[in-house]
């Protein structure tokens, strides 16, 4: 497990509702129990500054560690993927977007990284295709990922059904353009891995469990499920293959998140404290966009 992807998750689902900031030795104090040592986690907040997820502020001799604007910006868009309660529908368009200038290697791996990071799937060199995404925000998102000076280069298009190519159908544009099968099997384990834990909470509830267990349960569960989506193009059910468990990996963190949740809050609220002494508010309309509209919760 990396420190580094462990805090971002923190972040995204226990202090982004709380104003998006927290004092450094508070974060420590929370991840302690899994083993994560102050220095390690010294060093991976560090480095989320220097890649410009966190900024830092310093109140007297202590710092809080704030998320910066992009930072934030990723945060919530990770967050309408983890916490959406189905998956989404599909209106039979494609998304293009086509290469149609000279891109220097650098700039072709970046964007090639950064659509793969929206879910795109790549069908050729210059052509990448999605089937739900917004290209408005596509192109803000490769803006925010520095790669403005590209955009000028790049078709943006929308075309219906299989259109794509001329005998292909859906079916062979996603085989095409993505390889399910070991995203399948990351879901199974997944699964096999959560569900009997869910099992003894149907039968015994949180009997014997601490706010601090709940809390460490509820992250790590947050935790693998964001990184199988960050793997997810999370194509519409139509598009899928037959008996796919991404969905029931959905129901399941769903379902277990929820019984977490009540236990695990009352550890943050008493735990996560800024530089200065104070314990943060839990901004409402965050919480409600994210956990009571459309996520894990219901």
């Amino acid at each position: 497990m990396r420190a580094t992807s462990l805090i971002i998750t923190t972040f995204g689902d226990a202090i982004l509702p709380r104003g998006g900031r927290i004092w450094l030795g508070s974060l420590i104090q929370l991840l302690e129990p899994l083993q994560l040592n102050e220095r390690l986690i010294r060093t991976s907040v560090f480095r989320l500054v220097k890649d410009e997820w966190l900024r830092v502020q310093s109140v007297g001799r202590r710092s809080d560690y704030l998320l910066t604007q992009s930072g934030r910006r990723r945060f919530e868009e990770a967050s309408r993927h983890i916490y959406a309660s189905s998956a989404p529908l599909w209106d039979r368009r494609w998304r293009v977007i086509l290469v149609v200038g000279d891109l220097e290697p650098k700039q072709r791996d970046a964007l090639r990284r950064a659509l793969f990071w929206q879910g795109f799937g790549a069908l050729g060199n210059d052509c990448f295709a999605h089937p739900g995404a917004d290209l408005t925000d596509v192109l803000d998102a490769l803006i925010a990922d520095g790669l403005a000076p590209v955009l000028p280069k790049l078709l943006p298009l929308f075309a219906a059904d299989a259109r794509l190519a001329r005998s292909a159908t859906d079916a062979d544009l996603v085989a095409r353009a993505w390889d399910l099968s070991h995203l399948s099997a990351a879901y199974t384990e997944f699964i096999g891995v959560y569900q009997p834990m869910l099992d003894v909470m149907r039968r015994e509830g949180l009997a014997g469990v601490s706010d601090a267990q709940a809390f460490l349960l509820r992250l790590l569960l947050i935790h693998d499920y964001r990184r199988l989506l960050l793997r997810d193009p999370e194509l519409p059910e139509v598009l899928l293959p037959q008996r796919w468990p991404g969905q029931l990996a959905r129901l399941l963190c769903k379902e277990m998140y929820q019984r977490l949740e009540e236990a695990s809050d009352r550890h943050l609220d008493e735990q996560v404290c800024l530089a200065d002494g104070s314990r943060p508010e839990v901004d409402l309309s965050l919480w409600q966009r994210f956990a009571r509209t459309d996520p894990i919760k219901v």
